[in-house]
């Protein structure tokens, strides 16, 4: 049993260095975007868009990558140029809410992430119905470009995670197939073994003998040994 799985363990797909450097080369393309968008000036609603759905995208490529795009959101504090209004509060709600869905979202499969939804759009959500009576000033999460905003670029980037997911479990599912077909031989090519054959009887090759002599009566009584009874 073990030696017909190893062929099938050692057959197991893995990621190739090409793959490697083009995901790495993936995440920090975006991951730069990101910060190009950042730092150049802008409306606070395209800021916000780009920050939630590079950091979701950037995070298929790696787990920290979504990290450092989450922590990218700081990066408008120190741009030149005016500074949005609406930025000091953006990013403490949207960034808590962001590190949550990252943290839940490696927690697990493609099965996680609604729940890792959930744990984005529930605070964003209880703020814009409760926020006023906590702060009277705290009125961006009850902005309707704000809400629209922040839950679509989350839902966008999360449905491109869920269909990329399920897409690698089919393709490591067919990998495995295959690799299992090539490891295990098929009933037309395992050898049959043959049955034991009877002891032949030895049948002692000697000369002619002469008409007469001894030998030839030994040589009968050799060969046909069942006649001496």
């Amino acid at each position: 049993m073990t030696r017909a799985l190893a062929p099938a363990q050692a057959a197991a797909p893995r990621l190739s260095p090409v793959w490697t450097v083009l995901r790495l080369l993936g995440g920090w393309a975006l991951v730069g975007l990101l910060a190009y968008l950042l730092w150049t000036p802008g409306a606070w609603s395209a800021k916000l868009l780009a920050w939630v759905l590079l950091t979701i995208l950037a995070d298929e490529f790696g787990g920290w990558f979504g990290y450092i795009g989450a922590l990218l959101g700081g990066l408008p504090f120190f741009a030149p140029g005016a500074l949005p209004s609406q930025w000091p509060v953006i990013v403490p709600l949207v960034g808590g809410a962001l590190l949550a869905l990252l943290l839940v979202k490696h927690s697990g499969g493609a099965f996680v992430l609604p729940f890792a939804a959930v744990i984005f759009a529930l605070p964003l959500l209880a703020l814009a119905r409760f926020g006023t009576k906590l702060d009277p000033g705290l009125t961006l999460p009850a902005n309707a470009t704000f809400q629209r905003t922040a839950l679509t670029a989350m839902l966008a980037g999360l449905a491109f995670s869920f269909v990329r997911q399920l897409v690698g479990v089919a393709w490591r599912y067919s990998a495995r197939r295959r690799a299992a077909r090539r490891a295990v031989p098929t009933a037309a090519q395992v050898p049959t073994p043959e049955p034991p054959l009877p002891p032949s009887e030895v049948i002692t090759a000697t000369a002619a003998p002469e008409e007469g002599q001894p030998g030839s009566v030994a040589a009968t009584t050799a060969q046909e040994p069942g006649r001496q009874g």
